[in-house]
């Protein structure tokens, strides 16, 4: 067939691929599987919520495993540790519970007591072999038996009295001195002390105490020159016997006079054997007579010291005697003189009520070279067989913690 074409018709069509080619015929049975194939390819509500739970299923099944297996290797862990506590003894220290049966229980405490009571042994030994090292070493040093046993009993005063052994609380209620070993030198050649501040320097003052037992004639210059600062001179004593009579030193002013004029800080004391405040009366008397004409810068001393059994002051009572000395500075004090108290350990701790002679200043004797005595005191007598220029034979030697006539 022929077509003719007019130049105003529109014939664009010709030119479209699609419509040129030929239609191919439709197979009914290929479209409807065509059709089934495309709704096959579409996704599927059910099957995905069924993929979401097997995923999520297998999601919890890994989490539970893992969880068991950490619970298994934390127990594991436990378990060694439960032991190498239990092996070092050391459950308390990690915190680890246990639990154990009755008879585990009673096992174990039958098991500490024996542990126990071994290892008090162990170390009552030691200790004991120790107290023993210690004895031993201060008995060979050259110490008496007194000076080795007071380092074992802090707290208590160890004396020997008439033979016995006397352990007495320290009191807390007197007055105590702080006086430090360490601070204490002795010189090597004259053997004298003194004691020294934190520093080195010498602070204490030396001193002796004289009476009619140094004889006449002391070279009181040549003392002065020998670096002694203070002496106390006796002034008075009192008998031992029954009638107790009352005596001026021999030599009392014969010292006072010599001491005063070498320029010497100058005290007295009285020797007592007052068995009642009315001797002790008379006995200050006697002392405020015997100063009459003299002027010192010292205090004056009542010196009770314990005599013969058959001496009158050892028949009174330790209050009787402390009820004596107060009677005695009272008198003394009302005259305007200061009062020591002059004493030793024996004296202060079983013969005195030293709680009742707070308010006096005290004079320690002790032939130590331990600051051993706790309470307090300004003078330390510190031996009877010292020697000075100018006084032939022994002296006492005494140092004082300060300058007290100051």
């Amino acid at each position: 067939m022929k077509y003719s074409i007019d130049d105003d018709k529109d014939i664009s069509f010709l030119n479209d691929e699609e419509t040129l080619r030929p239609k191919k015929a439709v197979n009914p049975e290929k479209s409807r599987e065509d059709r089934l194939s495309k709704a096959r390819k579409k996704p599927s509500p059910i099957k995905n919520v069924l993929l979401l739970l097997l995923y999520m299923t297998v999601v919890i099944a890994v989490i539970a495993l893992g969880t068991a297996l950490y619970v298994w290797v934390d127990e594991k862990i436990k378990k060694s540790a439960t032991e190498t506590a239990m092996n070092a003894g050391l459950n308390d220290t990690l915190n680890v519970t246990q639990v154990y049966s009755d008879e585990q229980v009673e096992e174990m405490l039958k098991n500490a007591s024996v542990d126990n009571e071994a290892a008090l042994s162990e170390a009552e030994a030691k200790g004991e072999q120790r107290v023993l090292d210690k004895i031993k070493s201060s008995l060979l040093a050259g110490n008496s038996y007194v000076e080795t046993l007071r380092p074992l009993y802090p707290g208590q005063i160890l004396l020997v009295s008439d033979g016995a052994f006397h352990f007495v609380p320290v009191d807390e209620n007197i007055k105590s001195n702080d006086y430090l070993q360490e601070k204490l030198i002795i010189d090597e050649e004259s053997g004298e002390f003194t004691y020294v501040d934190d520093d080195g320097n010498t602070i204490s003052h030396k001193g002796i105490d004289v009476s009619s037992h140094q004889g006449s004639g002391i070279d009181w210059e040549a003392v002065a020159e020998d670096d002694v600062e203070f002496v106390f001179i006796r002034a008075g004593y009192r008998g031992y016997g029954t009638e107790g009579k009352l005596m001026e030193d021999a030599n009392f002013r014969e010292n006072i006079e010599g001491a005063l004029d070498a320029g010497l800080h100058v005290g007295v004391y009285f020797y007592s054997q007052a068995t009642n405040e009315d001797e002790a009366r008379e006995e200050a008397e006697l002392v405020i007579d015997a100063l009459e004409d003299y002027d010192i810068d010292c205090p004056i001393v009542i010196d009770v010291e314990k005599a013969a059994k058959d001496a009158r002051i050892m028949s009174i009572s330790a209050e009787e005697r402390t009820e004596n000395i107060k009677t005695f500075a009272d008198a003394l004090k009302e005259e305007g003189y200061d009062v020591l108290i002059y004493h030793n350990m024996e004296m202060g701790v079983l013969l005195l009520d030293l709680s009742e002679l707070e308010e006096y200043d005290k004079w320690f004797a002790g032939y130590t070279d331990k600051l051993y005595y706790p309470y307090e005191y300004k003078i330390w007598q510190y031996t009877d067989s010292g020697s000075v220029d100018g006084i032939k034979g022994n002296v006492d030697l005494n140092i004082s913690f300060s300058a007290f006539w100051e």
